[in-house]
């Protein structure tokens, strides 16, 4: 089984497909929208996408693609520990490096360690593809930010571990499909609305949650594309889809928005990779 994932061998999205799906043939993609064109063909019965960074925090891409998407639901997640590495050509020492060249999150994610160094961050689509361009360069000035298995795949130098400013840094992937890939017992909804522009709108949509004991795990807003300083609220609430709580919920939310959708239920979470 094919599950599409945005990077390369060696990238964080791969670990995580390997998690979900171990038996699973990774299909790797250059973009994230390039991944919801691949579940959605069916070319992949499933994807994997970056959600949110426990430092750098949500990718903002995901949620604009979930917006607009009306054949995909998130139907699992995973949460990997991502440990940065600064990796070069063999031969090369962590003082000849000038640039160094990732995943603009992860470049985020290492900027104290860069600033230190006085290194030059260079933005690329991806971690291992990173890796991957150092590999095809015999400059000691260029490194790459990934992880130390993209150093395995790609022949370089660890020039530095853990390099990230959180040492304690994960990053929550989504897992997209149309159907439920058998990864637990959904106890998450995630959902987007747009709220009424009226005083207490924003309250009135919130109180219902409240009023049955549903936890809120998420709640942050974006802007919603082709209405200017309009925005969507991304809920996630601790209940199953199809549960008699939040559907009443639900009911009394339609009340204050003028738009809901439920993005998808599945099982939160759990231990990190």
């Amino acid at each position: 089984m094919k599950v599409a994932y945005q990077g390369e061998p060696g990238a964080y999205s791969e670990r995580a497909v390997r998690s979900a799906f171990p038996d699973a043939d990774p299909l790797p993609c250059d973009t994230v929208r390039l991944v919801f064109s691949r579940v959605t063909s069916r070319e992949a019965p499933f994807g994997v996408v970056p959600l949110e960074n426990s430092q750098a925090g949500s990718v903002n891409e995901t949620y604009d693609l979930l917006q607009h998407t009306s054949l995909l639901r998130v139907v699992g997640q995973v949460l990997v520990r991502v440990d940065h590495a600064l990796l070069g050509v063999p031969g090369a020492r962590l003082e000849d490096v000038r640039r160094a060249h990732s995943h603009w999150q992860a470049l985020a994610q290492c900027e104290e360690f860069l600033a230190s160094l006085r290194i030059e961050p260079v933005p690329v689509h991806d971690t291992a593809g990173a890796a991957r361009m150092i590999a095809h360069t015999a400059s000691a000035e260029d490194a790459a930010i990934a992880s130390v298995d993209a150093a395995s795949i790609f022949g370089l130098a660890v020039l530095a571990e853990r390099i990230q400013t959180e040492k304690e840094n994960f990053t929550k992937f989504a897992v997209l499909g149309t159907e439920d890939p058998g990864l637990g017992e959904p106890d998450t909804t995630s959902l987007v609305m747009a709220v009424l522009d009226r005083p207490g709108s924003l309250l009135g949509a919130l109180q219902p949650f409240a009023d049955r004991g549903i936890n809120l795990h998420k709640l942050e807003s974006r802007p919603r594309r082709g209405k200017a300083f309009e925005y969507l609220m991304y809920v996630d609430v601790m209940a199953p889809g199809g549960s008699p709580e939040l559907d009443a919920a639900l009911k009394e939310v339609e009340d204050h928005t003028s738009m809901l959708r439920v993005l998808g239920t599945f099982r939160s979470a759990g231990e990190p990779l």
